[in-house]
């Protein structure tokens, strides 16, 4: 796959994705128990979480076509 059409797919997943990521971390932490250390610790925890999956996208788009990962 050429390295445009490569990040063009990679933009194209990741952004709705992301949103859909916020959207539901945000409502699951609703429903987090009213207390506020667990609440700052659920949301520091759902706010990382996304970056992981992204790093290998990120890889995946910027990585060489022609080199096996």
């Amino acid at each position: 796959m050429p390295p445009r059409v490569r990040k063009l797919v990679g933009i194209a997943l990741f952004l709705p994705v992301l949103m859909l990521y916020f959207f539901a971390a945000a409502a699951l932490g609703e429903r987090v128990p009213d207390i506020q250390l667990l609440k700052v610790a659920y949301y520091l925890t759902a706010g990382v979480a996304w970056a992981f999956p992204a790093r290998y996208l990120m890889q995946w788009m910027e990585g060489d076509p022609g080199k096996r990962h």
